[in-house]
């Protein structure tokens, strides 16, 4: 099981990346005035699930009940 040490910077680590791809579909949108792919949404949708889920394992399977 990992430490919370490990888990924060597993977290960080997502979060850095997450920052990245958003911010090149932010620049895609603002600069080049096209929408990401779908696919592309449903991605980086998924990885901020997965992350929730490392963040807070108990509510983030209750929001998945509720969908």
């Amino acid at each position: 099981m990992a430490t919370a040490k490990e888990k924060k910077e597993e977290v960080k680590l997502a979060l850095k990346q997450l920052r990245i791809e958003l911010r090149e579909m932010h620049l895609g949108v603002t600069e080049n005035l096209t929408l990401p792919e779908a696919a592309e949404v449903k991605k980086l949708m998924t990885k901020m699930d997965d992350l929730l889920k490392v963040v807070e394992p108990k509510s983030a399977s209750r929001a998945r009940k509720k969908k």
